[in-house]
């Protein structure tokens, strides 16, 4: 039997296990969200990753006293899977009562779950809390859109806002704090920064932040929200080149950062003040 995201444990009652589990990990096919948008997987328009932060981590070291450590996991945007939020946290706080030799021993074990559950080869980093602390907090890149004296009246997606100027090409990045969606399963908000970095038609900014506006009450997962961003952009305002990525807060442990690109650009990870 084919299993769906209502078959997850998102939305229903847990136990949460302190003793190491893998198969506590959901993954749930993209697909179904690409088929939505024209995608095909094998000849995706963008190239990306899904950065996800958890400074949780917790495990016993041979002696039984607690590890604390940070972690950072890396899957690419063209992976089969995505790793459902919630298994995750469950297969993350499974840990907390297990004990490992070492974190490098912690990291291979991360790395051979959630890449199996992916579907493809799944990067995990492990920081302790001083390294943790060194890496600081970022501004969001460009010009913030936010303060822009608009009136907003919908609150449910709305692709036609976006206009660009044919006339004038322009290479700028521009950024908005208001990206709100919700989870598509527990209806709980998801809240964000979205980053537009491009080369083109210059964009029209207030039509840009109605837009991002109208995600409002528009409800799907983190990811499949910065790709229709993408592709809208794209099939709308003919833009030679983008990148779209979106910081979102954190939510029960994990911050989830997608980021997507048709010019090679790379997630450098960088925290911003509300992660």
């Amino acid at each position: 039997m084919i299993k769906t995201v209502n078959d997850s444990p998102l939305g229903r009652h847990s136990e949460y296990k302190s003793e190491y589990d893998a198969s506590l990990l959901f993954p749930i096919p993209r697909a179904p969200k690409w088929e939505a948008l024209t995608l095909a997987g094998d000849n995706l328009p963008f190239t990306g990753t899904d950065t996800w932060n958890g400074p949780e981590l917790s495990w016993l070291n041979e002696k039984g006293k607690p590890v604390v450590m940070a972690g950072v996991f890396v899957l690419p945007c063209n992976s089969p899977n995505i790793i459902e939020s919630k298994s995750f946290k469950l297969y993350l706080n499974s840990f907390n009562q297990s004990r490992f030799s070492s974190a490098a021993m912690v990291q291979d074990v991360m790395v051979r779950d959630l890449s199996a559950e992916a579907g493809a080869p799944v990067k995990v980093e492990l920081f302790t809390l001083a390294e943790l602390t060194t890496q600081g907090v970022y501004s969001a890149p460009g010009e913030c859109i936010d303060d822009l004296d608009v009136e907003i009246d919908t609150y449910t997606l709305e692709a036609d806002y976006l206009q660009a100027d044919s006339d004038t090409v322009v290479t700028e990045a521009l950024h908005s704090h208001l990206l709100k969606s919700n989870c598509p399963v527990t209806g709980q908000p998801d809240w964000g920064t979205l980053v537009i970095d491009y080369t083109g038609p210059k964009l029209d900014r207030e039509g840009l932040l109605r837009y991002l506006c109208s995600f409002r009450q528009h409800q799907d997962f983190h990811e499949q929200c910065v790709e229709r961003i993408f592709m809208d952009l794209k099939r709308l305002c003919h833009l030679q080149e983008l990148t779209v990525y979106a910081r979102y807060v954190r939510r029960g442990g994990l911050d989830i950062n997608p980021w997507r690109s048709d010019c090679g650009r790379v997630d450098e990870n960088s925290r911003l003040a509300r992660q």
